[in-house]
């Protein structure tokens, strides 16, 4: 192979070369590793000097050393789909056919029993599980990072609520590692059993728990329209400004504010909040939501006494 076509097969595939790809006899791969002009990885798998460590590198080098027959699974296939991983994440690979017993140095190598959903997907040019085998599997290694995991994969549009119950019955056999970890999360990421509308109504029903506010009733209709929460016992309504939906489409906007100065005039109390309102100042939020609330009681208490 030519050095022109072997810069381009390893710029394809992460700074990596194989023996195979190189077209160097075994022992010309040798030499070339010792005078310096490669960096062995794996057995037969080598970086370029020069090509940037990465961790689609590291994940990649672990893949070709398996010949093809592996995939990126678990931590790194969630880094794979986008995932917000730990830098310090070890590299995990599946591998279907379990007589395989090569040890890679730095890699997690998992031979499961359950070989649902191990068609291969790839991502970054890299072969790897699909997402939803991805998020049962990284329960079994990190249980604590599967919620933020569904909630990206939830907020990016690239997994449903009913996805994800239909893949934690599919993996739910005794003994499966991750299904209670997905199950969790799916507990969490839903409201009253329903899957949310919207990511935002699940952060504001998280606040409301954490800083004690009034219980809430979750999709009421309201004068003829469906609010996303009413604090129970009040006339106050909560609304929560989609991520995209609400703040760039002008119409919407338009139309919210019309219905909000309806609801208004029937004596209604509107009070809206953004994505980053509820999540980036939690705190100032439910201190919001509680001036109202005085507010409406110091309105309503003259006629109590």
């Amino acid at each position: 192979m030519r050095i022109e076509q072997l810069d381009a097969w390893a710029r394809r595939n992460h700074g990596l070369i194989t023996l195979g790809s190189s077209g160097l006899t075994r022992s010309a791969w040798y030499r070339a590793i010792r005078a310096g002009a490669l960096e062995q990885i794996h057995p037969l798998v080598a970086r370029l000097h020069g090509t940037p460590h990465t961790p689609e590198q590291a994940i990649a080098a672990a893949v070709l050393a398996t010949g093809g027959d592996g995939l990126a699974s678990h931590r790194s296939a969630a880094h794979l789909w986008g995932i917000p991983r730990h830098d310090r994440d070890r590299v995990d690979l599946i591998l279907p056919h379990r007589g395989h017993r090569r040890h890679l140095e730095g890699v997690d190598v998992h031979r499961p029993r359950d070989m649902r959903r191990l068609a291969p997907s790839r991502r970054r040019r890299i072969a790897c599980t699909n997402l939803l085998r991805t998020l049962v599997d990284l329960g079994a290694v990190d249980p604590e990072g599967v919620s933020p995991a569904v909630g990206h994969a939830l907020g990016s549009g690239l997994v449903d609520l009913g996805a994800l119950e239909t893949t934690a019955a599919q993996h739910s056999a005794r003994g499966r590692a991750g299904t209670a970890a997905l199950r969790a999360a799916i507990d969490e990421w839903s409201i009253d059993a329903q899957p949310a509308d919207s990511l935002l109504e699940v952060a504001m029903t998280r606040l409301i728990a954490r800083y004690g506010l009034p219980p809430v009733e979750f999709h009421p209709v309201i004068e003829g329209r469906e609010i996303d929460f009413r604090v129970i016992g009040t006339p106050l309504l909560l609304e929560c400004d989609g991520w995209t939906y609400h703040g760039l489409n002008r119409v919407a906007f338009e139309r919210d504010r019309e219905s909000d100065a309806q609801l208004s005039a029937a004596g209604w109390i509107v009070i809206r909040f953004t994505y980053r309102a509820i999540t980036r100042s939690p705190r100032a939020t439910a201190d919001r939501i509680r001036r109202n609330l005085s507010r409406w009681s110091n309105l309503v208490a003259p006629d109590a006494s």
